[in-house]
């Protein structure tokens, strides 16, 4: 898929900017995961590039299948991104809103591969731990794979923490192949 990032930024920054005015920041989320989701269906992908359907009609379509989910401003939205032919970076408008509605919030999101389920006494002090590190709320989502072989892989934003086995035994063979 294509990188829209930079035909995402104005629009998310927008987005964002409304948001806060209106301190309604989970709501606009909500609604632009779901413009979305629509995206992402592939009877909906097929609509967007129909060569017969017109952006009246394709905003129409979207709008209806917002209706109920989401508010008349976000629905408003949608429709201007048809307009704009810019349906398609949804998306990518919904990635950069949730990434500066985390710096807003001082939040991140923190995923945390173990190679063996964690109990919950270690994910309560390993989420202090990292809160205090990041200096920010964490929100964490718990994975296992066995790949790993012991320890975990943590990631928060483009910051990686590999203190599995796996990832150490990676780096000695590239340090034995020099």
């Amino acid at each position: 898929m294509a990188d829209f990032s930079t035909i995402a930024r104005p629009y998310a920054k927008a987005v964002f900017k409304l948001a806060r005015e209106q301190d309604a920041f989970k709501s606009w989320g909500d609604a632009l995961d779901a413009i979305a989701g629509l995206v992402a269906d592939p009877q909906v992908a097929a609509l967007i590039t129909h060569p017969s359907l017109t952006r009246t009609q394709l905003a129409d379509v979207i709008a209806g299948a917002l209706s109920g989910q989401a508010s008349a401003e976000a629905v408003a939205f949608a429709r201007l991104l048809v307009d704009n032919g810019r349906l398609i970076a949804a998306p990518a408008i919904a990635a950069q809103y949730e990434t500066l509605r985390s710096e807003a919030e001082s939040r991140v999101d923190v995923e945390i591969t173990s190679a063996v389920a964690v109990d919950p006494a270690q994910q309560t002090r390993l989420a202090s731990a990292i809160s205090q590190r990041l200096a920010r709320q964490v929100a964490i989502e718990w994975k296992t794979d066995a790949a790993l072989i012991a320890g975990a892989v943590i990631r928060a934003g483009d910051m990686v923490i590999d203190g599995s086995v796996q990832g150490e035994l990676e780096r000695l063979q590239t340090t034995l192949l020099r």
